[in-house]
């Protein structure tokens, strides 16, 4: 490990798993501020990725943010900042959104939980948490309170066909609508109970409060084990999610690429009134994004990583992946790529991307790469 790594290592915030993780074997790595489980042993990232698709994988990622909005109308205040349409849902169901700079950037991608219309329960990435909170409190009129909680809930993630059955086997609701939460009693504490995920299979995901998060996580395994499931890290997060084509922040939203180039326009409400960045945004969408997130499938030998120069087959660069890697389930690589829409490259068409200096032939594809079963 390199000398920058390990002090970054150092200098991370560790969940209320950390024990649980090591005594599983887990290879750690820093991210977004936190030092986190990318892979266990006896198995490693493939294994931990087909057990989601084929079975149930349990995930830590207490690492998110937390942060309730209170007070009188805090609903309507959060639809006024950040950039989905909060009335489109109801109470009881949650929404992905984007918090926007006035510029029509991605400070960060979220998930709302509209609890009624004075409280609003918010899961922001864990680096950007700390932003999130700060723009919304400077906006809060008088009566509306934005409380950071990001080490007052665990968040687990229970993701797989067999998903339903774990929670079933430790007497936690399943039966809910996709996006849809609720409250519920486990061993005499409370747990928010989410119909949501970032694999692209049926899942859901718990937030328990900090310290009961250890014993929720020993149940969840015990139960997944009798479906042949497992724990997973890092590592199998991001190829299920590549698979899917979710964004990461980061790599295909950030403060320089807008939520029309990340392909994440259907996260806002274009009818709003008011919300972050929506004078820029509408200018965008009238004139028309420069770039568009594109799916690309290697033909031959050869895997995209992140960063990497996208050619067409002319030679002409036309843009650059923003995430990449062996997909598990097509065993093959697959990256995401901002593509120039000068270019015109459509799905179907070939380009080819500079792994390292050997040009690697792909094909232009619309994401997810495989099926989704969230619904």
């Amino acid at each position: 490990m390199s000398q920058r790594a390990e002090s970054a290592k150092s200098e991370s915030r560790r969940g209320p798993l950390h024990r649980a993780h090591e005594s599983l074997g887990a290879v750690f790595a820093p991210f977004g501020g936190w030092e986190m489980p990318l892979q266990y042993s006896g198995g490693g990232v493939v294994a931990e990725h087909t057990a989601v698709r084929e079975s149930v994988g349990v995930f830590d990622v207490s690492h998110l943010g937390k942060a309730t909005v209170a007070g009188p109308g805090a609903a309507a205040f959060v639809n006024s900042c950040l950039s989905n349409d909060l009335n489109r849902i109801s109470a009881g169901k949650a929404q992905y959104t984007l918090c926007c700079t006035e510029e029509g950037g991605v400070v960060d991608d979220l998930i709302a939980y509209l609890v009624d219309e004075d409280r609003v329960f918010l899961v922001p990435n864990a680096a950007n948490t700390t932003e999130v909170v700060r723009r919304l409190r400077a906006a809060a009129p008088a009566g509306i309170s934005v409380t950071d909680q990001h080490e007052e809930f665990g968040v687990l993630a229970v993701q797989g066909p067999q998903s339903a059955a774990v929670l079933d086997a430790i007497g936690l609701p399943a039966e809910l609508d996709y996006m849809a939460f609720t409250d519920a009693r486990w061993r005499d504490t409370e747990v928010r109970v989410c119909r949501t995920g970032y694999t692209g299979e049926h899942g859901y995901e718990l937030l328990p409060r900090w310290d009961d998060a250890p014993a929720l996580w020993e149940a969840l395994l015990a139960a997944a084990a009798e479906f042949g499931g497992r724990a997973g890290g890092l590592g199998a997060r991001d190829t299920l999610r590549t698979e899917m084509g979710y964004a990461l922040h980061g790599h295909e939203l950030s403060t320089e690429i807008s939520p029309l180039q990340g392909s994440a326009g259907w996260a806002v409400g274009w009818k709003k009134e008011a919300f972050w960045g929506r004078d820029a945004l509408l200018a965008e969408k009238q004139a028309g994004a420069t770039r568009k997130l594109r799916g690309l499938r290697a033909l031959g030998r050869g895997v995209p990583r992140a960063e990497m120069v996208v050619r067409d087959t002319a030679g002409t660069e036309i843009g650059r992946t923003t995430s990449g890697g062996f997909s598990p389930t097509l065993k093959t690589g697959i990256a995401l790529a901002l593509l120039d829409t000068s270019a015109e490259v459509k799905p179907g068409a070939e380009v080819v991307v500079d792994v390292r200096g050997r040009a690697l032939a792909c094909e232009v594809v619309a994401p997810p790469f495989v099926e989704s079963h969230v619904r």
